[in-house]
């Protein structure tokens, strides 16, 4: 099982990104969901994260400007970013708390799961 991210880009300061991380595989659960960052020379930082009830939680930075969701069929977690500046520039990473999934013929839990970085560039 694993975390693939898409959607990173070059954009210019006000335009929009959405990202997008799915769980591959036979997923039977997943819990929360979120999303990090890491600028160069900085530490990773939470973006935002959503719980399995849908429940939100946001960076204050990234408030009013990012929105986090979730498509629980799809196995599938997404970050809208608009109004995008230069200081969102960084690596996202998507993350799972924690996934029951099959791998044939056992149901394994995962814990503490992360997705390949993608890379987010706001510049003029």
């Amino acid at each position: 099982v694993q975390l693939q991210a898409s959607g990173g880009g070059l954009v210019q300061p006000g335009g929009s990104l959405r990202l997008s991380c799915a769980a591959s595989g036979i997923i039977y659960s997943l819990n929360a969901m979120g999303w990090y960052r890491q600028a160069p020379g900085k530490q990773r930082e939470l973006v935002a994260s959503i719980s399995s009830g849908d429940r939100t939680n946001y960076a204050d930075s990234v408030k009013g400007r990012f929105t986090i969701s979730r498509d629980n069929a799809k196995n599938t977690v997404y970050l809208q970013m608009d109004s995008l500046k230069p200081e969102d520039t960084a690596v996202y990473f998507c993350h799972a708390d924690h996934l029951r999934y099959w791998s044939g013929p056992l149901i394994k839990d995962e814990s503490d799961l992360w997705g390949q970085g993608t890379q987010v560039t706001v510049s003029s």
